[in-house]
């Protein structure tokens, strides 16, 4: 693999650094407190490409590759993890199947304006009974003589109560040894499509999430993506992709907790040294940065392998099991690091470390990411 980044690339990452670093960061602390959706970020994030960034421009996106994205959304989330998953769903969990198995008529349609952020997307695969076990569905669609009827409901659906489309899955065959999904795209205002108020969380409060309902929401044949009864592939290519952007969000949490460490850990003195100089303190510092850089290469490696176009679903889930957890190691360190301050919501290190826990839940728990990868050691 090669390690050197393209100019191209090292263009990406100024630009989203110093993106984040003028409007984003500054506006951290009040979005995590007040729990607003950011919508002058996600506005600039689209006039940046930032929303679509490895759909080709045809379709309104940037036409750029995985781990030019993954650079990107490191920086993003490094200022604003809220504003990281954001942008993370809208690239990876609807762009990214919806450009992959939609009909031409969906990719103009639907996937243009999602991709260059006029409007936004989400994902709807899981349900307040059935989260890593799909076959526990409940969520159906019925064929009628001139479409579908869905019924059901889908929880913590990031970017739902602000995006224009969902990416649904539903249950369309019991019949046989196994339950066969299909995947359908469901505009907001189908008669039928409602949704809850936003959920209260532990972090990532400007990254609204809701549940959202379907009773008796009628879709023509023309909404579904991909073939029927194979929606549960749509849904596992979509999360191997997907993890790419979780991991990068890790990438960044870590980088932001371990950053404000190093600059604390200078400034402030006990025994009359900068805790810096002490050991123990240059230790975790240590430790952080070599956890930090360890996961960014295999973040690295699963981005490039989806660039390659081979499969790369071990790979996957490994980047996101080591980047997510490495990312709550790394923000509990932090806040160790600073003490009493730490502890405090006048410093960023405990808000990234209620940041980082969701990464090691959403798209796929680290339980999953190790049945993943246990199937692929074991095969």
């Amino acid at each position: 693999m090669d390690f050197d980044l393209t100019e191209e690339q090292r263009l990406i990452i100024d630009t989203a650094r110093d993106f984040a670093a003028r409007e984003i960061a500054p506006k951290a602390a009040e979005l995590d407190k007040t729990g607003r959706w950011p919508t002058e970020i996600v506005a600039r994030m689209a006039e940046l490409g930032f929303m679509g960034m490895c759909i080709p421009p045809e379709y309104g996106g940037g036409g750029l590759d995985p781990l030019s994205y993954a650079l990107a959304m490191e920086e993003i989330s490094a200022a604003c993890a809220s504003c990281g998953v954001i942008m993370s769903v809208n690239n990876s969990l609807f762009c990214d199947p919806v450009y992959k198995f939609g009909t031409e008529e969906q990719k103009k349609n639907v996937l243009t304006p999602v991709a260059s952020g006029q409007k936004l997307g989400c994902f709807g695969l899981t349900e307040p009974m059935s989260g890593s076990d799909a076959q526990t569905m409940i969520t159906t669609a019925e064929k009628t003589a001139d479409g579908w009827v869905l019924n059901g409901a889908k929880n913590w659906i990031t970017n739902g109560p602000h995006a224009d489309y969902i990416l649904v899955f539903a249950v369309t065959d019991r019949t046989g040894g196994k339950v066969r999904h299909t995947a359908f795209l469901v505009e907001k205002g189908t008669p039928g499509y409602t949704q809850n108020a936003r959920d209260h969380k532990l972090g990532i409060h400007a990254a609204h999430s809701c549940t959202v309902f379907f009773e008796n929401c009628k879709v023509p044949d023309s909404a579904i993506v991909g073939k029927v009864g194979e929606g549960f592939k749509v849904a596992m290519a979509t999360l191997d992709g997907g993890r790419i952007g979780i991991a990068s969000q890790a990438l960044g949490i870590a980088r932001a907790a371990l950053d404000v460490s190093v600059q604390y850990s200078k400034e402030r003195k006990s025994f009359g040294v900068p805790i810096s100089q002490h050991q123990a303190i240059a230790f975790m510092l240590a430790n952080m940065a070599t956890e930090l850089d360890a996961a960014r290469l295999l973040t690295w490696r699963a981005a490039s392998m989806k660039e390659k176009g081979v499969r790369h679903s071990p790979e996957s889930a490994m980047a996101k099991l080591y980047a997510s957890e490495m990312a709550t190691r790394v923000a509990h360190k932090a806040i160790q690091v600073h003490g009493g301050y730490g502890y405090s919501t006048e410093f960023p290190v405990e808000r990234h470390y209620r940041d980082a826990r969701i990464t090691e839940i959403y798209e796929g728990t680290s339980e999953i990411q190790r049945i993943v990868i246990a199937a692929s050691v074991l095969a």
